[in-house]
């Protein structure tokens, strides 16, 4: 009796075995690197198919994604978003630290293939610490448009990059998402 038991333990053991080698050979991960950056959910391959984390990769490549829940599909959208920064009527770059700079932001936004229900100007500290610049519902009935915010008088206290970064919000309830970013570098 002892006997058989320990023997159907052995076959499920190598059944078991047996069964994960097959499936870490049917699906291996894949690393996956974006601009010099590896994605925390990796990849899978599979029978020669490589499969993404489709938000992990719109985020990272600064886009939007629509899930079409009746449909069963994901829909990627890619806004192109040019962001210049003025201070007055000369373009605004690297500053020196510890100084007050009023400065706007000139946003032109074109290949927007969605509807858009607000959009969001911010700039990070070097910490990462978030002051909105200006954020406002919008009403987009074409493929582009601009915006330009009021000037901001900001403070650069620490040395570093400061980020300052466009984001779209596709409904009034969904998160903000980012889809560009300019670098302010302060020495």
């Amino acid at each position: 009796m002892r006997f058989r038991k320990l023997l159907i333990l052995l076959l499920v053991v190598c059944m078991w075995g047996g069964t994960m080698i097959f499936a870490d050979a049917a699906a291996q991960k894949v690393r996956v690197i974006v601009n010099g950056e590896e994605l925390d959910d990796a990849g899978l391959s599979s029978e020669g198919r490589t499969f993404l984390a489709v938000r992990q990769l719109a985020d990272t490549l600064q886009a939007l994604v629509v899930w079409d829940d009746s449909a069963k599909r994901a829909i990627v959208y890619k806004p192109n978003v040019h962001m210049f920064l003025f201070q007055d009527n000369n373009i605004f770059g690297n500053v020196k630290k510890g100084n007050r700079y009023t400065f706007k932001v000139f946003a032109q936004i074109d290949n927007l293939l969605t509807s858009v229900a607000a959009v969001k100007v911010s700039i990070f500290d070097p910490s990462g610490d978030e002051k909105v610049i200006q954020s406002q519902n919008v009403t987009v009935e074409k493929d582009n448009f601009w915006f330009r915010t009021e000037d901001i008088k900001y403070n650069f206290d620490a040395s570093g990059k400061y980020a300052v970064r466009f984001f779209i919000k596709l409904t009034a309830n969904d998160e903000w998402k980012l889809v560009s970013e300019k670098i302010i570098t302060a020495q």
